[in-house]
């Protein structure tokens, strides 16, 4: 997930493109394509080029039919122009480039809006295997493929519509806490490390299974991973660490469920269910919360 007012890192020495400053009314910026250099073209190919049997083996059909569909060079970082031209047709969906996190708020509200904030840095060559802040390749090679598909579209813009809904309710801050905690686990078990159960076995829908090849091999071979069908009440209330192999994942039979589920989201939100939901991780920071209450 890239929202949060977490540490931008920006001005890093050899994070990759260092994208323009977004205007003051928007967390949108434009791609400058002339900033990327040999060596940021060269670890795209590198992290491409190792994912793809990786993909092929343990990724889901609807996403592998992604890739297929936006016709993406393995060899150089991806122009989110060419990326929309297959993209916008089949479901609306659009990524659009921010410079780093944004709040909360207004990165649900962009699904609901079928925009996909997308991170337009290439991580340093040092840190390939694992980068802790978004990076082109999670969100393009990650996220995006599965945005050509219809249904799984739709819930992620049934997923904005619900946190619109809950900024909008009057509540007091740690209530409204609790909705945005409940909101980023589910996102959490669904689009970012979401498992489904298919006719050839496990297989991963969750981008950051799918932009990382140690954790997808891992996630289904892996006796050490807790793998359930997903519950809503179980994991509202289950935090979770990014900074190691996810221990508990949550399958699901195919994207109507997941559409169904977040309807139930939703209507436990109007409910009050999430109000009061299990403490601990992601803790919510004050730039978060505040773009949900400002918008109350």
């Amino acid at each position: 997930m890239r929202f949060s007012s977490g540490t931008d890192n920006e001005g890093r020495a050899g994070a990759g493109v260092i994208a323009p400053a977004a205007p003051a009314d928007s967390h949108f910026i434009q791609q400058d394509y002339s900033r990327y250099q040999p060596r940021d073209h060269a670890t795209w190919k590198t992290l491409y080029q190792r994912m793809v049997p990786f993909w092929e083996r343990y990724a889901n059909s609807h996403y592998l039919d992604g890739i297929a569909r936006l016709r993406m060079d393995p060899e150089r970082v991806p122009r989110l122009e060419d990326v929309n031209r297959f993209l916008h047709p089949l479901t609306g969906f659009q990524a659009r480039a921010v410079s780093g996190y944004i709040p909360a708020f207004e990165f649900f509200d962009c699904l609901r809006n079928r925009q996909f904030p997308t991170t337009i840095k290439v991580r340093p060559t040092d840190q390939l295997d694992y980068y802790a802040e978004p990076d082109i390749f999670h969100d393009v090679a990650g996220h995006v493929p599965m945005h050509t598909d219809r249904a799984f579209a739709e819930a992620l813009v049934r997923f904005g519509e619900c946190a619109h809904e809950a900024a909008g309710r009057r509540g007091n801050p740690e209530a409204v806490a609790s909705n945005i905690r409940a909101m980023a686990r589910f996102f959490w078990f669904t689009v970012e490390f979401g498992l489904m159960q298919t006719p050839q076995g496990i297989r991963a829908y969750g981008s950051g299974l799918l932009s990382s090849h140690g954790e997808l091999e891992h996630s289904i071979e892996s006796p050490a991973v807790q793998r359930y069908p997903l519950q809503l009440e179980w994991a509202i209330n289950q935090g979770f660490d990014i900074d190691h192999y996810q221990p508990l994942l949550f399958t699901i039979r195919d994207f109507e469920e997941l559409y169904q589920e977040v309807g139930r989201l939703t209507q436990w939100m109007r409910e009050g269910r999430l109000d009061n939901v299990a403490p601990g991780e992601p803790e919510i920071n004050a730039r978060d919360l505040e773009s949900f209450l400002s918008r109350g």
